[in-house]
């Protein structure tokens, strides 16, 4: 299994071609991720400098995900992100960041095996290989 199967099996998507929103909102959360400045490294720091930086580690570390709250998310990315997310995909803001709030944890922790962050072109590799299964 692949790195975007795992993460579309862990983001509650199954199988790629039959929940098109999930896999929809998983390519928008790749792509935010990708530019966010600093990439993944950059977006850990944010949640870091928001005061979640072990709730982040863990999505990173090798144990369990420790979760986060819509509003937490929210207050890392800003309203302006999670309207824009929301709009991409045709869904409410508050549904926005509720699902970032389940999918954020699990697109990290998939994206940090053994509990390292990616370097440069895995971020790459799961977007190419997710716009080629939607």
């Amino acid at each position: 299994m692949g790195l975007l199967d795992d993460v579309v099996n862990a983001a509650g998507g199954g199988q790629t071609q039959s929940n098109p929103q999930s896999n929809q909102m998983i390519g928008h959360v790749l792509e935010m991720i990708k530019n966010h400045p600093g990439g993944v490294s950059g977006l850990v720091e944010s949640f870091k400098q928001q005061g979640l930086g072990g709730v982040v580690s863990s999505w990173i570390g090798t144990g369990q995900n420790q979760p986060v709250s819509g509003d937490q998310v929210q207050a890392v990315l800003g309203s302006s992100q999670v309207a824009a997310l929301a709009a991409k995909i045709g869904i409410s803001p508050d549904q926005a960041k509720a699902a970032l709030s389940q999918i954020l944890p699990q697109v990290i922790d998939k994206l940090s095996p053994q509990g390292q962050l990616p370097q440069g072109n895995l971020l790459e590799a799961a977007m190419g290989m997710l716009k080629n299964k939607i």
